[in-house]
């Protein structure tokens, strides 16, 4: 892989994952995101606002575009695929046409993941679901998979690349989530 194919990879996921699905939906609705619910604009948060069927639209999307980065580039270079698919989960969390902000990155990691390690996304999947079913929170289930993640690429015999790009995902999303898990203990403390 060459500086240039790097450079276009890294750009290219960056851009594509800062479009902001979540606030395009909710400005063409006339509303916005950052004042209501979590203030995040996330498909979590759509979900809320605006109803489950809007917010599993947004992941939808988000994992769309993760995908389709992270696909073509892999396409043409493996290491290409790494680089998008890990820039575009971070214009996902910083976009620049949200001034910094953004979502939790974990639907731009999925796709992201699906297109390069598409075993590792399944069971990013199962372990989503069944922390989701036991304990009904959304930011641990994400967490979790994250975990997971990590976990996989970890033990599997895949190269140096696959498991920093792993660890490296999986650091933006338990980042992207410290402030669920805060709210969430001083919460449990409250009604300790």
């Amino acid at each position: 892989m060459t500086w240039v194919e790097a450079a276009l990879a890294l750009v290219c996921g960056y851009l594509i994952g800062s479009l902001s699905t979540a606030s395009l939906l909710a400005r063409a609705r006339g509303l916005d995101l950052r004042s209501m619910g979590s203030g995040n604009p996330g498909a979590t948060n759509v979900g809320r606002v605006m109803g489950v069927r809007w917010g599993v639209l947004v992941a939808l999307v988000d994992v769309t575009k993760g995908f389709a980065v992270a696909l073509l580039f892999t396409l043409v270079w493996e290491p290409a695929g790494l680089l998008a698919g890990a820039a575009a989960v971070l214009g996902h969390v910083s976009s620049p046409f949200l001034r910094g902000r953004g979502g939790k990155g974990v639907a731009t990691a999925l796709g992201a993941v699906l297109a390069v390690e598409p075993l590792w996304a399944v069971a990013a999947i199962v372990v989503f679901v069944a922390v989701f079913l036991v304990f009904r929170w959304v930011a641990l289930s994400s967490m979790s998979s994250a975990l997971a993640l990590s976990v996989l690429a970890l033990v599997s015999t895949v190269g140096v690349a696959q498991r920093v790009w792993a660890l490296v995902l999986t650091a933006v999303i338990l980042t992207r989530h410290r402030t669920n898990v805060v709210s969430r203990w001083r919460a449990w403390r409250v009604y300790r």
